[in-house]
């Protein structure tokens, strides 16, 4: 059976969600992929995270998340793992992808753009949301958390992928960039897309 790179709703809407670790590069293919399609690309840091890192109650943010998916109830790609919000999401979305990349590649890359965010060259996760040197070598900063999280979401989305994997006829794929397998799926996206 050829399975296309998103599966869709049938009906040429892609609602597609992106997981994993933190770092591992869901903003960055989650733009990738909402351009590709020209659909609305939603950011759950950006409707969790408030200025000076503001959290929202976990009511607060179902709200916000269940507000802009019936604003962009069609298609749109969202990234990142809320588990607050993740039954909304999944509930709605045709596609899921499982970013998950081996610690030491992606690493390295948190580590560059902790720094960039630092020194003010890039924007942070969320508006208002500054980062500093005191958070990011803390035991609260994204990098620890990074290290620390990085067992528990290869356990978490493994688990979801074993019920409801492509091959088992749901809507999830896992994709590892180191391997080629990233690089190999945007090929077939593209072809997809110029076929359609």
């Amino acid at each position: 059976m050829n399975v296309p790179p998103l599966l869709g709703d049938g009906q040429g809407n892609y609602r597609v969600h992106i997981v994993g670790n933190s770092g591992v590069g869901k903003s960055t293919l989650s733009t990738y992929i909402a351009t590709k399609l020209n659909v609305p690309y939603i950011s759950l840091d950006a409707l969790f995270f408030g200025p000076g890192w503001a959290t929202p109650s976990a009511d607060e943010f179902r709200e916000r998340v269940a507000g802009v998916l019936t604003q962009n109830s069609k298609s749109w790609v969202i990234d990142g793992n809320g588990i607050q919000s993740a039954t909304l999401i999944s509930d709605r979305a045709t596609d899921t992808i499982w970013l998950d990349l081996p610690l030491w590649v992606y690493l390295p890359r948190l580590c560059w753009r902790t720094l960039l965010r630092l020194l003010n060259i890039i924007p942070g996760c969320a508006e208002g949301c500054i980062e500093t040197w005191g958070d990011v070598l803390s035991t609260n900063g994204i990098i620890w958390f990074c290290i620390t999280h990085h067992g528990h979401r290869r356990r978490q989305f493994g688990e979801k992928l074993a019920g409801t994997s492509i091959a088992k006829g749901g809507n999830m794929r896992r994709l590892n960039e180191w391997d080629g397998e990233l690089t190999e799926w945007k090929a077939e996206l593209e072809e997809m897309l110029r076929t359609r």
